[in-house]
């Protein structure tokens, strides 16, 4: 028993923490005898430092570098074009759907016009929506503004590009069909009392915003279903406010016909309504988030 005692007290276990981070063995054999064994414990290299995310070095970051001046005014000349090529195809296809509809003896009926409005809205933002937004509103591009979705600087080009694409659609559809009264079948003017417009107006935009944006900024939602959610709503609304209010929630889609035909009966209600309906139904969205 004594011997044992012996032994083992005669082997002596230290600890050694070395300085330099050159150590790269957990066992120094130069220091080994019979009776001592070194245990070492490597300390970290400052550069392995592991550091919050988003304070990566420069050099082990694989973010693209910002882009110059010049590319973002091509990347915003693209979405300003994209959104007169929108807008402009949309309103011609509505334009084109009323007109049909009244020189044919009502061959569309309210159903095939809303129905076509929608389709037109399906086609046309599922095709612009990763240029763009697919916007197609000086409505919604307000509201995107207000609550953070599109950038500042992004509006004015983008109302000016719809606005001369509403515009342009309607003389391009004047120039094509000639109907003999343009103005009481395109352009919008309530045939209800001003009051009753502005609330239609404001309720049918207040829906399309309110499913625009849960499915366009929720990180929850199918972006998929932007282009989809955002043709029915207009279908829906068309159905219901398009003989009392002529259905327009776009103040470029009013302003464009009332310049092509001259006709601006009350248009303030759709100038003011639709804005306001927008910013309150993405607004409504938001507080449900």
């Amino acid at each position: 028993m004594d011997g044992r005692r012996r032994s083992v007290s005669s082997v002596d276990v230290s600890l050694s923490i070395p300085s330099a981070p050159a150590a790269s063995m957990l066992v120094d054999k130069d220091n080994m005898s019979d009776d001592k064994i070194s245990i070492f414990i490597p300390q970290r290299s400052p550069s392995n430092k592991i550091r919050p995310l988003g304070f990566q070095q420069n050099e082990a970051s694989n973010d693209p570098p910002p882009l110059s001046a010049k590319s973002m005014t091509l990347a915003l000349i693209k979405k300003v074009v994209a959104e007169f090529l929108g807008t402009f195809l949309l309103i011609f296809t509505v334009v084109s759907a009323l007109i049909m509809n009244e020189t044919h003896n009502g061959a569309l009926g309210l159903l095939g016009v809303a129905a076509t409005a929608g389709m037109a809205v399906v086609v046309i933002v599922s095709s612009i929506f990763h240029v763009s937004g697919g916007q197609l509103n000086p409505a919604v591009s307000v509201t995107m503004v207000v609550f953070g979705h599109l950038p500042p600087a992004h509006l004015v080009p983008y109302i000016v590009a719809q606005l001369l694409g509403s515009t342009a659609a309607s003389f391009v559809a004047k120039a094509l069909y000639d109907p003999v009264n343009l103005g009481a079948i395109v352009a919008t003017v309530p045939r209800i009392g001003a009051f009753e417009a502005f609330w239609v107006e404001f309720i049918t935009t207040f829906i399309l915003l309110f499913v625009i944006t849960a499915l366009a900024t929720d990180t929850r939602a199918v972006k998929e279903l932007v282009a989809v959610g955002a043709g029915a709503a207009v279908m829906m609304s068309a159905l219901i406010s398009g003989e009392s209010t002529g259905a327009s929630m776009n103040p470029a889609r009013t302003l464009g016909t009332a310049i092509a035909t001259g006709i601006y009966t009350k248009i303030w209600i759709y100038v003011v309504a639709p804005p306001l309906g927008a910013i309150a139904g993405c607004g409504a969205y938001h507080a449900l988030k």
